[in-house]
């Protein structure tokens, strides 16, 4: 049986807070509409500055889904 086969999309997540925070939102929003999620790479950092002081930090984040099997699709909660 072949191992796992993943789809992989890029992102952006942003915080005015911090780069953490970033990458948590845009896994959490994807995680609201793709199954099974299984892992993340954050592949570029950047930011704004506004008035000579960072205003938000942006992430970008590849995520790894599986691409899942009709027998998992019905059996995912």
């Amino acid at each position: 049986m072949p191992g796992n086969i993943y789809k992989v999309i890029d992102l952006v997540g942003t915080s005015d807070v911090s780069i953490a925070e970033a990458v948590r939102a845009a896994v959490d929003r994807a995680g609201e509409t793709l199954k099974g999620l299984d892992w993340f790479e954050v592949s570029e950092i950047r930011g704004r500055i506004e008035d000579g002081h960072v205003s938000e930090f942006q992430v970008g984040v590849k995520v790894g889904f599986r691409v899942m099997t009709p027998d998992e699709l019905r059996t995912e909660a």
